[in-house]
This record gives C-alpha cells, structure tokens and sequence, in this order.
C-alpha cells in the first residue's frame, strides 16, 4: 500500500522544491516535556556613591582641615546646648549637626521668608576687640514657641507653626531670652581652639534687607537638627561670614605658633616670678571655742566669751587655709600686728634663729 502524506508533510516538500533544496519530512509530533526553569536570582545593583557638585564658577575658599575643624567645633556645640536646653526649658531635645558646608550667601537668604527673625551676632576676640562682621542664627519658630511654652511653665506638648509665622511683641521678647542661651553656648563650643566671646546685637525682622554681607561672598552655613521629644523635628541655621571665618582662623593659627614657641622655652623664671608676686590671704587665729546654739543667741553687748587662752601667749597665722606661721599679737604704727616667731612645727632652737618679721593684719 502507499503511503499516504500528512497535510503537514506535503506542505513541507513544496515548499522545499520552492528552495531549491532538499528537507526532511518533519517528523511525527512527539509530546513536548515541560521543563520549568528557574530564574537566576537578579544581582543587586552596585551603591552609586553620591558625590558634592563642585562648582568651578565659585572655588571653595577654606580647606577640609579649615571645615573639619569648624565642624569639630559645632559637633562639640550642639553637645553643649543639647544639655542646657534641656535643663533650663525642662524639655527633651536632641540637637545634632546635620552639615557644615561652604556656601554663598544667597544661598543662605534664599531659604528664608519675609517674616522670619533673624539673630546678629557680634564676635569678641581674646584681646575684647569687636569684629566688625556679625554671626547670623535663625531657629525655626516651632522650637522658640515650644521654649516658650516650658519657660512659662506650659506642659510637655510640642507647639507646630509654619516656617513664615509672624511673632507678637510679647513673644519677641521672650525670643531675645532663649536666644540669648543659644549664643551663650557658643563660647564653650570653640573653647577647644580659641577663647571667642559672642553676643546678640540685634534681632533683624526682615532677612531680605539685610545687607551686612554681600550676595555672592563666601560663607560657611551649618545646619543643626533638634529633635524634640520626637515629636518634631525642628532647625536651628548659622551663617559665619568668609571675612569672619578668616579672623577666627588667624588667631587660631597664631595660638599655634605661640604654643609651639613657649613648648620650647625654658619658663622657669617666669613662673616663679608669677608666683612670687601672687596674692594670698593671711588670718590669724585666737582660738577655738565652742558655743551651743542657745548661748550665742542669748549673746548680748557687754558679754564676755573665755577663750581658754592666756593673754600673751601665741596665735597662729593661717595662709588661706593651712597654718603656716606662729606669733604674738601686737601694735605697729597705731595698727593691731601679729609679730611672726616661727613655722608651725618648727623646733624652739631653730624658731629663735630665725629673723622676726611684722605682718600687719587688715
């Protein structure tokens, strides 16, 4: 008998005399087996690192030492302040540095409103001299508004306001108060490099017309987060100046140099002469008596107190606390003297050679 083709396999040699070359017949449909396979799990991709954009228009003007160092001395303020907030407003915050970065100062003025007050601080430096250029602070009026409340004996709730809230007068006032706190912690925070004194000048309104510092001036702006009670979180922004960062510096330098110079002196003299002419408090003693509470209150004009002592016998002379000298009571020059015999403790032989020496006491 003859084969008889599939519909399959007929279409399949024409299309193979179409070609021009020979093809198999395909063959018989066979049950497929169903294979799962399994995807290889995706690779993570690798962290992109984030880097600063670096704008070549506007170089940076202070090292990282300059800037690590400036950070090193917010860090140690925020750890400062964190303490005296919470204990003279009674209430939980924890303030931390969020950056330090040199910026331009639009950059600073651009993130505030029209309502917003503003902080000038004036700097003193070691020799009390005022430099002309203020530090500037702006807090955010959630946190002052939550001091206030603890400051006029409010409970632990957390006052919520907008960034561009308008104070009153009365709580204008109280801003100078909490400000004040602030600023005074800044003091410790450098005192780890330089001994700097700082001071509001004045609270300024209208941050837009400022014009202590020109737009395009380079400025260090640190950023401090404060949390409170973690239920808001609340900023507290700083603005140094370029031309004030410069005279921190400078003298921060010149401490250097002058340590490493007096490292290498021999300052004996020079310390003992410090101590020689230094002033100490010299009291002289009677005696001891001991009265019951009774008998002093008791006391009257005219009352004669025993003091178990004989009329001329010695008294001693204490320098500060610690008895150093013995002598006798006595009159110089119409005032009450004690004339000095001898160290406490001191042999009789050794008390008679020494020189006698008039100490007038005040």
């Amino acid at each position: 008998m003859a084969d008889v083709l599939s519909q399959d396999q007929i279409d399949a040699l024409l299309k193979s005399m179409q070609g021009g070359g020979a093809a198999e017949p395909p063959a018989e449909t066979k049950t497929e087996e169903k294979v799962e396979v399994k995807a290889a799990p995706k690779a993570k991709p690798a962290e992109e690192k984030k880097y600063n954009k670096y704008d070549f228009y506007s170089p940076r003007k202070f090292t990282k030492e300059r800037m690590k160092m400036l950070t090193n001395s917010f860090e140690n303020y925020a750890r400062i302040l964190t303490s005296q907030v919470n204990g003279i407003f009674r209430a939980m915050t924890d303030i931390t540095v969020l950056e330090v970065q040199e910026k331009r100062y639009y950059e600073y003025v651009n993130g505030l409103h029209e309502n917003d007050d503003v902080s000038l601080i004036d700097v003193y430096g070691q020799d009390g001299v005022k430099n002309n250029i203020s530090m500037l602070m702006y807090v955010t009026p959630g946190l002052i508004l939550t001091l206030i409340s603890h400051m006029l004996g409010g409970g632990d709730t957390v006052v919520r306001e907008n960034s561009d809230y308008r104070y009153s007068d009365v709580e204008r006032a109280l801003y100078r108060r909490v400000v004040k706190h602030f600023i005074q912690a800044l003091h410790d925070g450098f005192s780890n490099y330089i001994n700097l004194d700082f001071q509001l000048d004045r609270v300024e309104e209208n941050p837009s017309m400022l014009q202590e510092v020109g737009l395009d001036e380079a400025v260090a702006i640190i950023h401090l987060n404060v949390d409170v009670a973690g239920m808001a979180v609340e900023k507290i922004r700083i603005c140094i100046p370029g031309t004030l960062l410069e005279f921190i510096f400078a003298m921060i330098d010149t401490r250097k140099h002058l340590a490493k110079g007096f490292s290498y002196q021999d300052n004996q003299d020079i310390i003992l002469d410090n101590i020689r002419y230094s002033q100490l408090p010299i009291t002289a003693q009677l005696a001891k008596v001991q009265l019951n509470l009774s008998d002093i209150y008791h006391l009257q004009v005219g009352d004669i107190i025993d003091l178990n002592k004989l009329e001329n016998s010695s008294v001693n002379l204490y320098v500060g606390r610690q008895p150093w000298f013995t002598g006798r009571m006595g009159v110089s020059k119409k005032n009450l003297a004690v004339q000095i015999e001898g160290l406490v403790g001191q042999p009789a032989e050794e008390e008679e050679e020494e020189e006698r020496v008039r100490a007038p006491v005040g």
